[in-house]
């Protein structure tokens, strides 16, 4: 697996945040927040995905510990960029973001603090790349916390599309579903599945030369003529539901399994060309003035309660980091358990897939910059 490169951290600085803030502010969303009656409850701010901070999160916590969250929710780790180029220092307790943009952070050297290992579970982590992260780490100190994590490939409609079909990335050329596919509108995961479709597996999907990206760049104008359109969150979930796309690149059960919860058919598979691992952590702001609380709900987060939520949670769900999370969610929900498959034994158990390498960690490229992603993503959505 991938590990620590500090040259690749020490590379970003503020402009990489800044340069983001102009074209993605638009799609920044703001979540409503009521305060509390009485004087002391403390207020924890909170930039996050879309649901990181809602009742079904934090309730248990708030009420334990008369806390409340005020939240700012993104979608993508360029928007995130966006938000903290905008808002003031100090804005932000905690941040909630994807791994692989942790370490522009960690960049920073003065945005998120450094975090003591021996107040999170990690030898109870599921796997042993959870416990040293690429990019939560700097120079052997730890700079963000894993929380939860998924995994991305194909996401399918069950009416029109097999299972079998659906075992490779190739199915979103195929002809019946010309104007029926989607893309998530981030460049990481639909350009990360189509460079494992043209075989970009070793090192990494994100880790390839210039020849290698030209090709990703050619296949993936050649998919252009059986694109519907360029979802947002909340457009990626209504278009999968209402059959506006058949087939979406660049997801996976986060969104399948709350769209199929609500009666829809769709589902989601690793493919025979390997899936993408999303990665969420917490981060502890170097300006927050109630660090200790921050850390507490970042250990809440970590708890076998936490974990539980976090793999129901209703905005969507994500998999269990430690044994005794997953162990509890069998426990607390063996359905969704089941569904997911985290239990022991199960092909698709998330654990099995990383083992058997058939799962690659998002990142940023690697030999090109992110910008160079970013901007032909704009292009090819122009096309």
């Amino acid at each position: 697996m991938k590990k620590n490169d500090k040259t690749q951290i020490l590379s970003a600085s503020r402009r990489d945040i800044l340069k983001y803030s102009g074209a993605t502010a638009a799609t920044i969303l703001a979540a409503p927040w009521v305060n509390r009656a009485w004087a002391d409850t403390v207020e924890l701010n909170m930039l996050s995905w879309y649901g990181l901070a809602e009742p079904d999160m934090v309730e248990e916590f708030e009420a334990e510990n008369n806390v409340k969250f005020k939240p700012k929710y993104y979608a993508g780790g360029d928007n995130m960029l966006a938000a903290l180029a905008q808002s003031p220092a100090g804005t932000f307790d905690i941040i909630h973001t994807d791994a692989e943009y942790a370490r522009i952070l960690i960049a920073r050297g003065d945005l998120i603090d450094e975090m003591d290992p021996s107040d999170y579970p990690f030898g109870d982590m599921q796997h042993e790349d959870f416990k040293n992260f690429p990019g939560h780490w700097a120079d052997g100190k730890l700079y963000s916390v894993i929380c939860r994590f998924g995994h991305l490939g194909v996401s399918y409609n069950t009416e029109a599309v097999t299972h079998d079909e659906a075992m490779s990335y190739n199915v979103f050329w195929d002809s019946k579903l010309t104007g029926k596919v989607g893309h998530f509108d981030w460049h990481l995961p639909s350009l990360g599945e189509i460079s494992l479709l043209n075989g970009n597996n070793d090192p990494s999907p994100f880790n390839i030369d210039q020849a290698a990206w030209e090709a990703v760049q050619a296949k993936t104008l050649s998919l252009k003529p059986q694109v519907k359109g360029f979802f947002d969150y909340g457009g990626t979930f209504s278009s999968l539901k209402n059959g506006e796309i058949l087939a979406c690149v660049g997801i996976g059960d986060w969104v399948t399994g709350v769209v199929a919860a609500d009666g829809a058919a769709v589902d989601s598979v690793v493919p025979d060309e390997g899936g993408i691992q999303w990665t969420e952590s917490y981060s502890i702001v170097s300006t927050s003035t109630k660090k200790d609380m921050a850390n507490k709900y970042i250990q809440y987060a970590l708890s076998p309660a936490g974990q539980v939520r976090s793999a129901n949670m209703k905005a969507y769900p994500g998999f269990c980091v430690t044994n005794a999370g997953q162990e509890a969610l069998i426990k607390a929900t063996p359905d969704e358990a089941r569904r997911t498959g985290q239990m022991p034994g199960m092909s698709n158990n998330p654990i099995t897939l990383i083992n058997e390498g058939r799962i690659h960690y998002r990142d940023t490229p690697k030999q090109q910059s992110l910008e160079d992603w970013n901007e032909f993503w704009s292009e090819y959505k122009n096309a």
